[in-house]
């Protein structure tokens, strides 16, 4: 049977059109050879065309790529708490910074706009007004609602932080919470290695001590027990 999807590659089996053919030829009953449409388990020539089906395809490849996306953000990677949390700073600053620049952007044009249109005329007073407040205080000032049809159709315009401008204000606080744990992290991390290299030391002092004191075997049987009392006392 020709390869009705004008595709020149053999199909694999998992995406072969799982049709069979009614001709009544000696292939009758055959499994079709064509590729099946993407989403879909059949060719254009045994239902994939038809509307009810490209739309199931098209849920059905969303899904799919839904579920990759689970699995590439759920693997899991070889990392450090120290390394995780110095990502998290850089891609937040990159946020914060991307989003500034968007934030600057809208202001910017809406300046741009208003001084273009200031000597409109207003049409409606209250869209006219919107559309001014809009303009000159963009971030904080717009349209939160749009109905078309029924008896409270219309714009409703209000004082609501714009939406870039929300999202600014969140990614720089999590930017300070991050760069403030990454900061404990370091002081507490510091603290360790500092309490590993004093114990090493002490260590290595008390080890010095007893082979210059030249113990008996039976003193040197109660050093696992006197030392030890010693150095938690001193810790105390």
């Amino acid at each position: 049977m020709a390869n009705h999807t004008k595709n020149l590659v053999t199909p694999t089996e998992k995406r072969r059109c799982t049709a069979h053919k009614k001709g009544t030829d000696g292939a009758k009953g055959d499994r079709c050879g064509a590729w099946a449409l993407k989403g879909q388990k059949v060719c254009r020539v045994h239902g994939g065309k038809a509307p009810q089906n490209l739309k199931a395809g098209k849920r059905r490849v969303a899904e799919e790529r839904a579920l990759e996306l689970v699995q590439m953000y759920g693997c899991k990677i070889e990392t450090t708490a120290s390394e995780a949390l110095l990502e998290d700073v850089q891609w937040t600053a990159g946020h914060v910074a991307y989003l500034r620049d968007r934030v600057q952007q809208i202001e910017n044009q809406a300046e741009t706009d208003d001084h273009d249109d200031e000597d409109d005329e207003d049409d409606e007073e209250g869209a006219a007004y919107g559309r001014r407040r809009d303009r000159r205080s963009s971030l904080v000032w717009g349209v939160t609602r749009q109905k078309v049809g029924g008896e409270d159709r219309g714009t409703t315009w209000e004082a609501a932080p714009n939406i870039w401008l929300r999202l600014y204000q969140a990614e720089r606080a999590h930017l300070l919470k991050v760069c403030t744990a990454a900061i404990s992290a370091g002081i507490e991390e510091r603290k360790v290695r500092m309490a590993e290299q004093h114990g090493a030391l002490v260590a290595q002092v008390i080890r010095a001590i007893l082979n210059d004191l030249e113990l008996t075997a039976e003193q040197q049987e109660r050093v696992p027990q006197i030392v030890p009392r010693h150095l938690r006392a001193l810790a105390s």
